[in-house]
C-alpha cells in the first residue's frame, strides 16, 4: 500500500493513505466549474496564503496540503508534473470574472496557486481549508498535467463535512463508492507545529491510464 508523504519544513511525516494507487483506483475525474482563473495572478506559486509583496495574510483557517502524483499501478508520473489548485477565499468569493461582490473578495488571498512535482513526485501547497457558498459544499478545485500527456481535472473536499451527501458534484465523482470518495476526502489533521491553528492534509493523486498528445 503507498503511504502518504510530506515534508513539513520541521520534518518529515508519514500518513497511511486512504486508498492507494496499487488498488487502481483513479483519483476521481470531476469538472473544472466556471472559475478556473481567466488570468493568472502575477503570484501564481505554492503559497495563496501570502500574496508576494502584501504585508496582510489571507483571512481563514490555513491549511498544508501535500502528496504526491502517481499512475495507475502505483508508479510515480513521469517526470516533472504540474498541479495545479485554485479555490473561493474565506468568504465564498473567487477572483473571477464572473464572481458576483468579486469587488469584496479577499485580496490577500492568492486565491490560485501552481507548482511542479519535485524527482520523488511530491507536490505541497500553503492556502485555506475550503469554505462553502451557496450550492456547494467546500471544496479544492485541482488540475495536474504530466509530461507524458495525461490529464486530470477534479476536487477535494474535507472528510466528514456533512454538506458533501448534498452536493451534486461530490455524489457524481465518488458513485456510491468508497474507494472513489477515499481519493477526493482530506482528512484534516492539526499542524500547531508549523503555524498556531493550521491543519494539514496529505493526498496521493492517481493519473488515469489514458496518454493523449503532449501539450
Amino acid at each position: 500500500m503507498i503511504r502518504r508523504a510530506f515534508t513539513l519544513g520541521l520534518g518529515t511525516s508519514l500518513l497511511a493513505s486512504h486508498a492507494s494507487a496499487d488498488n487502481h483506483v483513479v483519483t476521481p475525474s470531476q469538472t473544472e466549474g466556471p472559475f478556473y482563473p481567466t488570468e493568472f495572478p502575477a503570484d501564481s506559486d505554492n503559497d495563496l496564503v501570502q500574496v508576494r509583496g502584501a504585508s496582510a495574510r489571507a483571512m481563514g483557517t490555513v491549511l498544508h496540503l501535500q502528496g504526491r502524483v502517481f499512475t495507475i499501478g502505483g508508479a510515480l508520473a513521469p517526470g516533472r508534473t504540474t498541479v495545479e489548485i485554485w479555490q473561493c477565499d474565506s468568504q465564498g468569493l473567487y477572483d473571477h470574472p464572473r464572481q458576483s461582490m468579486r469587488e469584496s473578495r479577499d485580496t490577500a488571498f492568492q486565491g490560485y496557486g501552481r507548482v511542479v512535482t519535485d524527482n520523488d513526485g511530491r507536490y505541497s501547497f500553503r492556502t485555506l481549508k475550503p469554505t462553502a457558498y451557496p450550492g456547494r459544499t467546500p471544496h479544492i478545485h485541482v488540475k495536474v498535467a504530466a509530461v507524458d500527456g495525461r490529464r486530470l481535472t477534479t476536487q477535494f473536499y474535507v472528510e466528514g463535512e456533512p454538506r458533501n451527501t448534498d452536493d451534486f458534484v461530490w455524489r457524481s465523482a465518488v458513485s456510491g463508492d468508497p474507494n472513489r470518495r477515499a481519493m477526493i476526502e482530506m482528512r484534516l489533521e492539526p499542524a500547531d507545529r508549523l503555524e498556531p491553528g493550521a491543519f494539514t492534509t496529505v493526498m496521493d493523486i492517481v493519473l488515469p491510464s489514458f496518454v493523449g498528445p503532449k501539450a
